[in-house]
């Protein structure tokens, strides 16, 4: 097993669908944690419109408190929609760009107001251009596994995606399950098909955990060469343009799922741990994670 990659995404998918605005030094405080914690990239938000996503409105002013201060090797990442959200993070210290294209007609255009064949090509020229500027860019595919509107996704669709990206030069793709509609079978076929197209390709998953399958199937895209894993503390978040919304797999109940395995004990789980107790203290709910509630169980090598 190649060494999985943790992309923390709380600070953004987590905290995007939340009514209660939080401030922005609250947010410096768990961010700081985060990076105490040791994962390897936090996606400190999005770069949209302030009205549509409030929660999002301090996006640039995080980015410039955070890029100047040390933080060992993590690395932070950005979500962008369009050319205005590009120029916003490059202007602000956006390290890793994401940015995605739906296989769903109607999520696509719930979600930009554009076909998919309009948001392919827009996506496209938008990644190039951080190309061009030096940045790292990853590309998705949301809605890859099933869309709450239209049901099923075709896996065809999915693909003629994946291979305008591979024309284009874009080689780290993630494949998101917007809807929380995947299953472990399934996503072994499609990461197995796209690993196939070439060999330059790295993927990445994004998984929703709607339907209590988020872990069952970042397993399974583990099994299937990803290496790269999106994950939210305490298992927030959900698409606010989706029929509905589920939490992201859990980063600490990932994270302590792989140390029982025997991986990632470089990360501080006690960290994920504090920080998901924070936020639910915050928001004065009890979050859908389950380890920070239940407690982890001890390392395989101290009762070996």
């Amino acid at each position: 097993m190649e060494k999985i990659v943790i992309h923390e995404v709380g600070l953004r998918d987590g905290l995007q669908m939340e009514r209660q605005t939080v401030p922005l030094e609250q947010k410096e405080q768990w961010l700081t944690t985060l990076i105490e914690s040791g994962v390897d990239i936090i996606q400190l938000g999005s770069f949209v419109h302030p009205g549509k996503v409030p929660q999002m409105a301090d996006t640039d002013l995080l980015f410039r408190e955070f890029s100047g201060r040390p933080r060992g090797s993590v690395v932070f990442s950005g979500l962008v929609l369009n050319e205005k959200g590009l120029e916003r993070g490059l202007a602000c210290g956006v390290e890793l760009f994401c940015m995605g294209v739906s296989a769903s007609e109607t999520h696509s255009k719930k979600n930009t107001g554009m076909t998919v064949a309009e948001a392919t090509s827009r996506i496209i020229a938008i990644a190039l251009e951080a190309q061009k500027a030096g940045k790292t860019v990853q590309v998705s595919v949301q809605s890859a596994f099933g869309c709450g509107y239209e049901g099923p996704v075709p896996q065809k669709n999915v693909i003629r995606i994946v291979e305008r990206y591979l024309e284009a030069g874009l080689t780290t793709i993630s494949l998101a399950d917007t809807a929380g509609h995947a299953t472990p079978d399934r996503v072994e076929r499609i990461f197995g098909t796209i690993k196939r197209m070439s060999d330059d390709i790295t993927c990445a998953c994004h998984f929703h955990n709607t339907y209590g399958l988020g872990l069952a199937n970042t397993y399974a895209a583990v099994r299937a060469g990803v290496v790269f894993i999106e994950s939210s503390v305490g298992g927030l978040g959900g698409c606010p343009f989706t029929k509905i919304a589920g939490g992201n797999v859990c980063t600490e109940d990932l994270v302590h799922m792989l140390q029982q395995m025997c991986q990632r004990k470089d990360i501080d789980l006690s960290k994920l741990l504090s920080c998901a107790g924070a936020i639910s203290t915050y928001f004065a709910r009890e979050l859908p994670g389950t380890v920070y509630r239940t407690g982890s169980i001890a390392r395989p090598e101290a009762v070996a």
